[in-house]
């Protein structure tokens, strides 16, 4: 077992399946004590019988590793709050914080409810920010800690039918930045990670035209174990001068992405009217606009 992470104590959020999952065993394979809070909900946020939490836990104990269950939902505070605390009362410490868990309700914007909408920033969003508030006080207080935040090309590009998903992970692109900043001082990190991986989130995708089953024959080839190795070693001492970046991991790729930036001005000495703004302005800038763009648009390759 590596030990690169000995000593450590990290909690992963949605680590009972697919990425969460991943990222857990690759953490205590690593060293770390491991956290594994998972609510065992399905996609659309129904909580059902299944735990799968405990199947990881155990296999990190049957690996000689130590890790204990946590049932709570991340978008409720004192649930947060109190797997933090667990944490801490099991293990002494907390160091690392994974971000993860989520849920989906992809419709068209135009038919979109506001529940649909509510639901999915509180899981993804808010959830990430009740998480990293609740653990704040410890990174602050010991003077290290890394954050690990999963966003998605949904967000930082586009996609078609996730308005609610794609808000919610720009948001947390955000988040982790402001973090970033914030806790810098005390010599806390944040980083975000946009991950490609065939999930049950993934695997929802609809597949009925030519067009949509080619891209899911894609995405059926990204391994989300592949994920871990980064988000394990983005949490090493050896990467404490990372923070505030926005990562994205595509099976043995590895890409570090652009954050907005001005690329090109307009200026008039005499300032601006409506009617010179369309005359001038937009024709000035127009040369610079981003196509409207998907995801799937920009990343056109198989993943190596």
């Amino acid at each position: 077992m590596s030990k690169l992470l000995e000593g450590k104590v990290a909690l992963v959020t949605g680590g009972g399946r697919g990425l969460g999952r991943g990222i857990a065993l690759a953490m205590a394979a690593a060293g770390a004590r491991v956290v594994v809070n998972d609510l065992g909900a399905s996609l659309d946020g129904q909580i059902g019988g299944e735990q799968p939490a405990d199947e990881v836990v155990a296999a990190i104990r049957a690996s000689g590793g130590e890790a204990i269950v946590d049932g709570g939902s991340v978008s409720d505070w004192n649930a947060a709050a109190r797997m933090v605390e667990a944490a801490v009362d099991t293990f002494g410490r907390i160091d690392i914080v994974v971000n993860n868990a989520g849920i989906l309700r992809d419709v068209m914007f135009h038919r979109m409810s506001e529940a649909e909408f509510d639901q999915v920033v509180a899981v993804h969003l808010k959830g990430s920010f009740n998480v990293s508030r609740a653990a704040a006080p410890h990174f602050k207080a010991q003077a290290s800690g890394s954050y690990v935040h999963m966003t998605s090309t949904s967000g930082l590009i586009g996609n078609f039918g996730q308005a609610n998903y794609s808000a919610a992970k720009l948001g947390i692109a955000g988040l982790s930045k402001s973090i970033a900043l914030d806790m810098q001082k005390f010599g806390v990190r944040s980083n975000a990670v946009a991950p490609f991986a065939w999930t049950r989130m993934i695997d929802s995708i609809p597949s009925e035209t030519p067009e949509q089953k080619k891209r899911v024959e894609g995405l059926k080839k990204l391994v989300p174990e592949r994920v871990a190795p980064f988000v394990v070693g983005l949490c090493a001492d050896a990467a404490s001068d990372v923070s505030g970046q926005i990562f994205g991991v595509r099976n043995n790729e590895i890409y570090l992405f652009s954050q907005p930036r001005p690329i090109r001005s307009a200026h008039s000495g005499e300032g601006w009217t409506p009617e010179s703004v369309v005359e001038t302005a937009l024709p000035m800038l127009r040369a610079s606009f981003f196509a409207l763009d998907r995801s799937g648009d920009v990343f056109t390759w198989d993943p190596v």
